[in-house]
């Protein structure tokens, strides 16, 4: 299948009716609908909820994180993150400072139209502050997994180009937050959401949190003729499609929890018009996910190192250390990972698949079109989503622990 089969005609009243305006403009008919009216209180009441953490049967799992030093460069971040500070002026200050604890950490959304106003957003300010975010993003990332970020960012400009809605769909088209004070020493964070792109960072000294994240893009071809020519999430697709194509029939039966993507066996609210078959996306931040499909432990030793490769290539937004750390806390929870899968398993076709244990979640979903016109899901539209069950998104977990030592507040002070 090729995404330029599906393109919107250009004489289309969605797209002639969007050109030109600005994204609140644009949002404001779509944000009355029926759909959208519905969506958008179903996350908000979501939203409201006190945080708890992404767990398996609603019982939380104490005592799976832990404060220490893994290598993150923080003298550099926080460079990055007080120079972009004096780039604001007062009133974008005003708008893009938030408190560590703050709820608005958990109100990122994933559409093209606007949700809400929190922050800044970088489509409205001047170059020298977008320069400042990207270099703080470079300082928080891996170069790769900074790439990426710049990538799904290209993706939604190349899809604003498609169909000239270059206002509404852009580089820049993203909100952006700061949560307390940058130090080298005590915790703050950012986070910068919007189309296809919603990033979380905690950092606390040499420990660094990026959860939960969400990255995605329609179409993945991307090739705008100017040397930004590249397919975005290859490495998911392929680490997922290699590990269940090496599973015996019988494993490969009970890892397929579905065999078709939108499949008659499923209960209700197993699939969602907003999420499709994935479980953690936006607002859900305390959701109730069981184990489904197979454990790590039924997996041969090679079969277990293509499930590492599976998780690794989701977090390669951190630089090594940190990474090299949790790559080694998923380890030692390996007897307790699970794989499952949706969809046929030829390697061609549309596919889902999760990886899960006590501390970390994954999830790679094919879906059908939004801005293209398929109506079954196409390998050419990807979401992908990372999450850390048992309460440390957004690092809470770690903060808590942070203030408990401290003792300056307590736990249940930074839960919200």
């Amino acid at each position: 299948m090729n995404y330029q089969d599906y393109l919107i005609p250009a004489d289309s009243p969605r797209l002639i009716e969007g050109r030109g305006l600005d994204p609140w403009t644009y949002s404001k008919p779509i944000r009355q609908s029926e759909r959208a009216q519905g969506l958008i209180k179903m996350w908000q009441d979501l939203y409201h909820e006190p945080f708890r953490g992404v767990t398996t049967d609603g019982t939380l799992l104490e005592g799976r994180y832990a404060l220490a030093d893994e290598g993150f460069d923080a003298r550099t971040a926080t460079a990055a993150a007080t120079a972009l500070i004096d780039t604001l002026s007062e009133g974008e200050r005003a708008k893009a400072c938030y408190a560590i604890d703050a709820p608005e950490w958990r109100d990122w959304y994933n559409p093209e139209w606007p949700m809400n106003s929190h922050g800044i957003r970088l489509d409205e300010v001047d170059d020298r502050v977008r320069d400042a975010v990207t270099t703080l993003m470079r300082a928080c990332f891996s170069d790769d997994g900074y790439l990426k970020t710049e990538q799904v960012r290209i993706a939604n400009l190349f899809l604003g180009e498609l169909y000239d809605l270059r206002t509404i769909m852009n580089e820049w088209s993203y909100h952006f937050l700061l949560f307390g004070e940058p130090s080298e020493t005590e915790p703050w964070g950012w986070n910068l959401y919007g189309h296809h792109l919603a990033l979380n960072c905690l950092i606390i000294g040499g420990q660094i949190v990026v959860s939960p994240t969400f990255q995605g893009a329609e179409p993945t071809v991307i090739d705008r003729g100017d040397g930004h020519q590249f397919e975005l999430f290859q490495r998911e697709a392929l680490t997922g499609i290699e590990l269940m194509r090496s599973l015996p029939s019988s494993l490969q039966d009970q890892a397929q929890t579905y065999r078709e993507m939108r499949d008659p066996a499923m209960p209700d609210g197993r699939w969602h018009f907003a999420d499709e078959r994935q479980l953690g996306g936006a607002y859900q931040d305390n959701r109730i996910i069981p184990y489904e499909g197979i454990s790590a432990r039924s997996l041969q030793s090679a079969q277990q190192g293509m499930l590492r490769d599976v998780v690794a290539s989701f977090l390669d937004l951190l630089p090594q250390r940190p990474f090299d750390a949790r790559m080694r806390q998923i380890e030692a929870a390996l007897d307790e990972t699970w794989f499952s899968w949706i969809g046929p398993t030829d390697g061609v076709s549309p596919f889902y698949y999760r990886v899960q244990s006590p501390v970390v979640l994954v999830e790679f979903d094919t879906h059908s079109g939004v801005w293209l016109t398929n109506t079954e899901p196409a390998r050419f539209h990807v979401h992908t989503l990372v999450r850390t069950p048992n309460g440390n998104d957004y690092g809470k977990d770690l903060l808590r622990q942070h203030y408990a030592e401290a003792d300056h507040h307590t736990g249940n002070t930074h839960g919200s």
